[in-house]
């Protein structure tokens, strides 16, 4: 995927390079739409500009890109990398990538370096825009020792043949790096990661699916084998029925041995007792092989289910994951087209997490995420907990829970500032967590997802309110 991109971009490389340049001297004054859908509005008022400044000229042909007025450059800066955004933004959904981005690389003297998310498929808002702009450039600070891959891939200007490993808020991922090298010039990395889940799920299903296909030829083999001897042997061996009823009634493959006794002449009945004979051997042979063969397929199913259950779990805190609560979902919404039913939804956020990681590491930001993970189920101990993204959590409310959610609540929030107050922990597991519920009204929600949405604004109304708005 990350060639792919990469030949994309060499086929455009002078206009990319045009772009990598201006946007690094001057992404906090560009504005692009956080909402944008299409660049092609923005590139229309580049071209008309470009008409009224320089008429009967075209661009690339008869004027450079250092020939344009400061106000073109921007109106094109501004259109190309809408452009580009959009392709990988294309790329991460056409190819299921967990993320997709571009990073721009700054070495420093003492062997770190700086990384700049010049295109970054996750749409974040500029601060002060009131929601209109997008956030450029997001920088961060790397050092080969914590992120080696992506380093060797940089200093060495080669594809390297492994990937980064994370665990972040889009699950256990992958990342492999392309460098971008245009005319002998290192201008920084192609990152594509791939969710590990996701993987290990298709490798799952096809597992199974070889499995159906391999039982079905089996039965086939079988059922026609059974036939071919029922219709050309079975009725013709009449005279030798005491023998073949001793056969099934001890499967004992010595039975051909007096079988043999009718082989003594050159006639039929001599060779069909010489057939039946062989045949018996060879039927014990293939019971035993499908016995075998059965216990196998016994074994395999078994790993099957341990695999499924892995499935469902999430890795690091050991609850039921995204998979599991999506299943738990649907079975809620096929209960709901019979009659309705009594039950919640409680969305929970852990405030600051990327702050924890950038500030603490990753190991740091887990044990967060794990900390809250242990509160939740302590106190929501009669519902089923899940973990649906980085550091998101639901509990699907019923019972003893829903009916005391007022005081659970209360609870954990009173939970909340005991932690913080606690001079013995840690700083990054003094977790902070917004939380908010909804319960299914037949009468506004015509779905379990509704009450997810309004679980969710509720949630996100306790965030603001907490002044923890989640960093993206």
């Amino acid at each position: 995927m990350g060639r792919y991109l990469e030949s994309m971009i060499q086929n455009e490389k002078l206009e990319f390079s045009n772009l990598q340049k201006y946007f690094m001297e001057n992404y906090r004054d560009m504005e692009i739409p956080i909402d944008f859908e299409d660049f092609h509005d923005k590139k229309s008022e580049f071209e008309v500009k470009l008409s009224e400044e320089f008429p009967g000229k075209n661009f690339g042909v008869d004027i450079g890109f250092n020939d344009l007025t400061p106000e073109l450059k921007m109106l094109y800066a501004e259109w190309t990398h809408e452009y580009w955004l959009l392709t990988f933004e294309d790329a991460g959904r056409d190819f299921n990538l967990a993320y997709c981005y571009y990073l721009t690389v700054e070495e420093n003297n003492d062997g770190s370096y700086e990384v700049y998310y010049m295109l970054d498929a996750e749409r974040t808002e500029k601060e002060g825009s009131g929601g209109k702009y997008l956030h450029l450039a997001d920088q961060y600070h790397h050092t080969p020792e914590n992120q080696p891959v992506e380093w060797k891939a940089w200093s060495t200007g080669e594809e390297v043949d492994e990937f980064q490993e994370w665990d972040n808020d889009y699950g256990h991922t992958y990342t492999n790096y392309v460098p971008l090298i245009i005319d002998n010039n290192k201008m920084g990395l192609i990152c594509t990661e791939v969710d590990v889940n996701d993987v290990n799920y298709h490798i799952l299903l096809n597992t199974l699916k070889e499995m159906f296909l391999i039982t079905i030829v089996l039965v086939i083999c079988v059922l026609v084998t059974l036939t071919l001897i029922n219709r050309f042997y079975i009725q013709k061996i009449v005279g030798m029925s005491g023998i073949v009823g001793k056969y099934s009634s001890d499967k004992d493959s010595d039975v051909s041995k007096e079988l043999d006794k009718f082989n003594t002449n050159n006639d039929e009945l001599s060779e069909l007792a010489g057939q039946i004979s062989s045949m018996i051997v060879e039927l014990d042979f293939h019971m035993k092989n499908l016995i075998a063969t059965h216990k196998e397929l016994t074994e395999t199913k078994e790993r099957a289910s341990s695999m499924q259950a892995l499935a469902n779990k999430d890795a690091l805190t050991g609850i039921r994951n995204k998979t599991a609560y999506d299943h738990e979902m649907g079975l809620i919404e096929t209960g709901l087209k019979e009659s309705p039913i009594d039950f919640g939804i409680a969305m929970i956020d852990l405030n600051y997490l990327k702050k924890i990681n950038d500030t603490y590491g990753h190991e740091q930001g887990n044990l967060a995420i794990k900390r809250l993970c242990h509160i939740i189920c302590v106190i929501f101990d009669h519902s089923p907990v899940f973990r649906i993204g980085g550091d998101e959590f639901v509990v699907i409310l019923r019972g003893h829970d829903m009916e005391h959610y007022e005081e659970l609540k209360d609870r954990f929030e009173n939970e909340m500032v005991i932690i913080g107050n606690d001079p013995e922990i840690p700083r990054w597991e003094k977790v902070s967590a917004a939380i908010g519920a909804a319960f299914f009204d037949p009468e506004q929600d015509k779905s379990a997802a509704d009450v997810f949405k309004r679980a969710d604004t509720l949630m996100y109304e306790r965030k603001k309110e907490m002044k923890a708005v989640r960093e993206e």
